[in-house]
């Protein structure tokens, strides 16, 4: 393994809360890593930790062999390429790999666009977290050509583990639909717990039933009693963040025309979460809505943007 990365140059793109514990894995693994993010505070922690930092993303990318994006949507993903293609750090030969958590239809349509161009992209999401970026534990779930993939399965190897999940976009469709999963799972979690403690049920013992039962979920096992509970709220993913990939799903099912009746009704209640929480809410905060709509909590609102922009995917 340590051969296969000897001498190996990664352009990262997008050092956000994930970004920059994953370059740093890839550094302490014999990569060299070239650094970019539009944040000059991001790039300086990068080069801090052994990467080349960067003053644009073609600079990073223009003698990498693998470019790595983790940015925040479909949108920035393809004017960053479209930067790349444009100032000449791509060509025939290259991979791209999307980290982000885009829209698997769009990700198709780039990855055509590009294999015009010989250049070929790789679709990677991951899940896992901020400890799991920081311990090398994503579950990274891989679309791509076969050959492609291979090319970077060793750089991945480094950040978690690799699922192959299909073509190209099948890794961004998966990521889309476990995330709906979990947002799902988390607002029928508060409710549940909501009703129980209501009831004079203690929570610590709720959860320790649930997970040793047919209800048992990463709510329950992990977000409520890590995240919840502590009233931390602290998980790192951000509420908008799961909002954008829960419509990512809704609308990958609506374009093949499969049922959207509970993904429709889970947005809707996320979008009303989203409206009432203060602009950086992290995603767990959603309990503090429930548990105000049952009376146990207030929820305290503030002007927030239109949508957040942030490169981190859940987690």
């Amino acid at each position: 393994m340590s051969d296969e990365r000897s001498g190996a140059t990664v352009a990262f793109i997008g050092l956000g809360n994930m970004g920059t514990p994953m370059t740093r894995l890839l550094v302490e693994n014999g990569f060299e890593v070239r650094a970019f993010d539009v944040s000059e505070a991001a790039v300086e922690r990068a080069a801090g930790l052994g990467a080349t930092g960067c003053r644009s993303a073609v600079e990073a990318a223009e003698v990498a062999d693998i470019v790595v994006l983790m940015l925040p949507n479909s949108a920035i993903v393809g004017a960053v390429v479209d930067e790349l293609v444009e100032g000449g750090a791509l060509a025939t030969g290259d991979i791209v790999v999307d980290m982000s958590s885009s829209e698997p239809l769009r990700t198709r349509a780039l990855a055509d666009e590009l294999a015009k161009a010989g250049i070929s992209l790789v679709d990677a999401p991951v899940s896992g977290g901020v400890k799991g970026a920081e311990r090398g534990a994503l579950t990274i779930m891989v679309g791509g050509e076969p050959g492609a993939v291979d090319r970077v399965l060793p750089a991945l190897e480094v950040l978690g583990k690799p699922v192959r999940c299909g073509a190209v976009g099948s890794g961004h469709a998966i990521k889309a639909l476990n995330n709906l999963l979990s947002a799902t799972h988390l607002w029928a979690t508060s409710e549940a717990m909501e009703a129980g403690v209501a009831f004079g049920l203690d929570p610590e013992v709720m959860l320790q039933v649930f997970n040793t039962s047919s209800g048992r979920s990463g709510s329950t096992d992990n977000k409520w009693p890590n995240f919840v509970l502590p009233g931390g709220y602290d998980s790192g993913f951000g509420l908008a963040l799961m909002l954008k990939d829960m419509k990512i799903a809704r609308g990958l099912a609506e374009a093949n025309g499969t049922p959207t009746s509970l993904a429709a009704a889970a947005v809707a209640l996320w979008e009303s979460a989203y409206e009432r929480l203060p602009g950086s809410a992290d995603h767990t905060e959603i309990a503090r809505v429930v548990a105000a709509d049952g009376g146990s909590r207030p929820v305290t609102a503030a002007p927030r943007p239109a949508f957040a922009h942030d490169a981190d995917a859940d987690r």
